[in-house]
Parts: C-alpha cells; sequence; structure tokens
C-alpha cells in the first residue's frame, strides 16, 4: 500500500558547511520521493557559492524557502526569531518539523507550540544536533544552559537523529541518556560522487578547505605547514606549498598568520568553492578539525580518490577505522608528521585510505534518506 505523502520542514540556522548539504541532499530526496518540503533558515548575506546552491535547491521545495533574521548567539533576538517560525509553520501546517543544529533545533520544537487545536494535528518533531550545542563544555555556565535546555526540549520531542555514534555518545555523557525515541543515521553521498578528481598541474602539496574558524583548524594547517618546510630548510629539500579554499570571519587573520610565519609565498587563499572543484587546487587534503560529527568533506575526498590527513575528532574514527593510519591528533607538530609522511610516500600513503567501495555501500545518500523517512513515519 502506497504511503501518504509528507509536507516537511527543514530548520536551521546558518546555510554553509556540512549541514547545509545534509538539508540539501534531505530536501532533494524527498522531493524525489513525492513529499512536498520547505525550508526554514537564517537571513543573511550569502556568497556566491551559497547563492548557487540556494538556486539549485528550490525546485526541490514546493512549501518554499524562507529566510528570517537569526543571530549566531544566544539572545532576545531568538524569542522574535521563534515567533517568525512559528507564524510560517502555522501557515504551511507541516506534518514534520525537522530541526537541525542548536538553534535550528529549538527553533523547530518550540515553534510548533499552538499552530494546531487538536493533538493528532500536531506536527511531529525531530532533532539532529549535528555537533551544534554539543561542542560545549558542561562545566561552563554556557554549556550548563545548552544542555538543560536539550534535556527540557526531550518532551516536545518525538525522535533524535544522530549522523554519527560519536555524537549519540556524547549526547548522553553531556545531556542524559535520551527520553524519546533516538537513532543512528549516518550522513551519505550520491554514487555519482565517487569518481576520481584529477589535481591541476600546478596544483599545490597540500590542501584545506571549509569554513575559516578556528572550530575547522585553518591555523593548524598553516603551522603544521610552516613546521614541516623548517624541517625542508635545514634539510635543504624543497619547501612544501598549501592552497586554502574557504570564506569566514576569520579569513583575514589565517592570512596575517601564514605572512607572520613567512609562508606568504608558499600558500595561496581561494574563496568558496564545490568541494570537487577546490580538489584541482591541491595534491593532499588535510582536515585539521578541533571538533566534527561525521563531516561530508571526508567523504567527498575520499570518494573522489584523494589522499586525507585528518584529526581523530568526533566521528572521523567511523569513516576511516579506529587504527586507521590517516587519523592523528589535532596538534601541529602531529599533523606535521603525517605532512611529511604522506609528501614522501604518497603511493603507500593512498594505499592506506578506506576502500572507495566500502564507503558507497556505508554512507550512501540514498540509504540515508530512506532511513530518514522510515524514522519519521514509526515516531
Amino acid at each position: 500500500m502506497k504511503q501518504k505523502s509528507l509536507r516537511i520542514i527543514h530548520c536551521f540556522r546558518s546555510p554553509i558547511g556540512g549541514v547545509f548539504r545534509h538539508i540539501r541532499d534531505l530536501a532533494a530526496m524527498q522531493n524525489a520521493a513525492g513529499h512536498q518540503v520547505g525550508v526554514i533558515c537564517e537571513l543573511c548575506e550569502d556568497g556566491a557559492l551559497e547563492q548557487q546552491q540556494f538556486a539549485a535547491m528550490l525546485p526541490d521545495l514546493a512549501l518554499g524557502l524562507h529566510r528570517i533574521p537569526i543571530s549566531r548567539k544566544i539572545g532576545l533576538s531568538d524569542i522574535g526569531a521563534i515567533l517568525s517560525t512559528r507564524k510560517i509553520l502555522k501557515q504551511l501546517q507541516p506534518d514534520i518539523v525537522h530541526g537541525h543544529g542548536a538553534k535550528g533545533g529549538t527553533y523547530a520544537r518550540l515553534g510548533t507550540i499552538g499552530i494546531h487545536k487538536s493533538q493528532a494535528q500536531r506536527p511531529h518533531k525531530f532533532y539532529s544536533p549535528h555537533g551544534g550545542s554539543l561542542h560545549f563544555d558542561p562545566a561552563t555556565l554556557a554549556g550548563k544552559i545548552m544542555f538543560t535546555a536539550e534535556r527540557l526540549q526531550e518532551r516536545i520531542t518525538n525522535g533524535l537523529i544522530f549522523v554519527s555514534a560519536y555524537e549519540e555518545n556524547t549526547y548522553q555523557e553531556k545531556v542524559g541518556n535520551p527520553r524519546c525515541a533516538h537513532i543512528v543515521i549516518r550522513n551519505g553521498i550520491s554514487k555519482d560522487e565517487f569518481a576520481p578528481v584529477t589535481p591541476e598541474a600546478d596544483a599545490a602539496d597540500f590542501l584545506f578547505t571549509g569554513m575559516m574558524r578556528d572550530l575547522k583548524g585553518p591555523d593548524l594547517f598553516i603551522r603544521a605547514l610552516a613546521e614541516l618546510n623548517k624541517v625542508a630548510r635545514a634539510n635543504n629539500r624543497p619547501l612544501a606549498t598549501g592552497a586554502m579554499v574557504g570564506d569566514g570571519p576569520q579569513k583575514q587573520n589565517y592570512q596575517a598568520l601564514a605572512a607572520q610565519l613567512g609562508l606568504e609565498n608558499h600558500i595561496c587563499f581561494y574563496p568558496a568553492m564545490p568541494v570537487r572543484e577546490a580538489l584541482k587546487h591541491g595534491q593532499i587534503f588535510v582536515l585539521p578539525s578541533r571538533a566534527e560529527s561525521l563531516p561530508y568533506i571526508a567523504l567527498e575526498v575520499l570518494a573522489a580518490q584523494r589522499s586525507i590527513i585528518a584529526t581523530d575528532v568526533g566521528g572521523l574514527a567511523e569513516i576511516f577505522g579506529t587504527d586507521s593510519n590517516a587519523l592523528c591528533k589535532p596538534d601541529a607538530g602531529a599533523i606535521a608528521a603525517k605532512m611529511c609522511e604522506a609528501l614522501t610516500f604518497p603511493a603507500n600513503y593512498q594505499q592506506t585510505m578506506p576502500d572507495p567501495l566500502l564507503l558507497r555501500s556505508r554512507f550512501s545518500r540514498e540509504n540515508m534518506a530512506h532511513a530518514v523517512e522510515q524514522f519519521y513515519r514509526i515516531n
């Protein structure tokens, strides 16, 4: 028997990075499955890449794209944003409201209060942290507030969807065992992305791409490259080069750091661009994050059959394996040591990467979307 199509709203704050990729993929797959999908997210000045991504996404949004002012910081403005979300949800009358990230999760759940007169008509509410509040330290006042809020909102949550076992375990440690249904559904990418990308002839030795903020470790990439080149100079070896792709409020700080460490002629900075385009600018990818959940970027680079050096944080071991040679501490010295190994023995290092066929079976976009829909329906 054919199942009823659903009216689904995804709510999140910032249209950047892996969370935005996750929602674009879900919207596309849910629309293709016959559901009506809409999005509520931050009203902000989009970069060129985000404008392209929104334009590509619009055909999948039968319930529309709704942009409202959302502050990055917690404050009184959140009350207005919740009321704006409630107004939109009351008009759209969704069956499912899925919040992503701390603010998206709060708006999605509190924004449904009172939009239906009867219990039977109320939408089912789901929440995916995507790291978000889970990066906070529970010993701090901010952490205590965030985790108390997470606990209280479980009462109005039909289900929690974690994108990695690491995320689920962190939630249990910092918030507590969930008092609502919960599941791990790992991120997935499309089968079309499992195709090699060849670097350009003048590609740098190492590549970073991502949001230019400390959490993602751009400074660790720069310091590791500086340390690698310090050793190269001492041993009369050629100096390594780097490419950094991405935008963000701290980008100028990283450019200044590169100059301060004498790397202004050895690192090229580029604006944000699609990952497969960025991969043409570097030979070996470096993922120097201080915190992650289950980053799409690792899956995208591995699907392109490229070597990665990654910090052993978040759910990255769920992609690479707990004993992977590709993983190291989020420390400039440890990253520099891996850079030296990968640059000196590139063929051997590439052989330590996960099998693309295994990745394709474990991290499928189709499987991800199907599992999310089934979780919606049973909760």
